[in-house]
């Protein structure tokens, strides 16, 4: 892992542990809940359908190389 990351961790450890504020603790926890949350609970109907679809299409053998889907999309890239 990157060093960079190891010491970002490390300075975030050290300054929760002398965290008191009980508010931005209470908010840093919600926003660990939150990272946890079910992710397909929070997208829509249609994208559901969409990804649904995708492993349909993917099982039953209908997929596009990655070069023809370049060329597919290749004025989006």
């Amino acid at each position: 892992m990157d060093i960079n990351i190891q010491n970002k961790k490390i300075e975030l450890i050290q300054w929760l542990s002398t965290l008191n504020d009980e508010s931005i603790i209470e908010k840093i926890m919600k926003l660990r809940d939150n990272e946890k949350a079910d992710w397909w609970k929070a997208i829509s109907k249609e994208e559901k359908e969409s990804i649904e679809k995708g492993i349909q299409d993917a099982e039953a053998g209908k997929l596009k190389s990655h070069s023809e889907a370049q060329k597919l999309y290749e004025k989006w890239l």
